[in-house]
């Protein structure tokens, strides 16, 4: 039998180094990156599991109005036509379509309880049914207008 080999390990990083290592590679007039994200509340269509996928599934289609969309932060608002005091969250990953839904779009949707305390819902499989006349529409393809 031969003699065992010693394995080379991996020097071990503080994170304290490599956050002092991005701090200096970073110009004096960037933004600062964000380095510790919470991660969302929000079942987005890549987190859902499979039960509330199902779930949603069983639910009937509503019809509603998109009351806002910021395309920047990526959520909005959905104002449904049988609860028009209710508003109702939307989340970019949950529209389906070319067009960037704006205010006065007419949208069908499903809705799916946002955990972990199943109280309020959230807007998905949105897709809009009628683009809101007076107001310029891009494609999600365009590039995003400044503000």
């Amino acid at each position: 039998m031969s003699e065992p080999q010693e394995i080379p390990t991996r020097r071990e990083r503080n994170h304290g180094d490599e956050l002092d290592e991005l701090a200096k590679s970073m110009s004096p007039g960037s933004p600062k990156v964000n380095l510790f994200l919470v991660p969302s509340p929000v079942p987005t269509r890549r987190t859902r599991t499979y039960s509330q996928t199902e779930r949603v599934r069983q639910t009937p289609r509503l019809n509603g109005k998109v009351k806002e969309f910021c395309r920047n932060k990526g959520h909005g608002f959905v104002v449904p036509n049988d609860d028009p005091k209710h508003l109702i969250f939307v989340h970019i990953s949950d529209i389906e379509g070319e067009w960037v839904p704006k205010p006065g779009d007419d949208v069908t949707f499903q809705k799916c309880l946002i955990p972990p305390k199943n109280e309020k819902h959230c807007a998905v499989n949105v897709r809009i049914t009628h683009l809101a006349e007076g107001v310029s529409h891009e494609r999600w393809e365009d590039p995003v207008p400044k503000e």
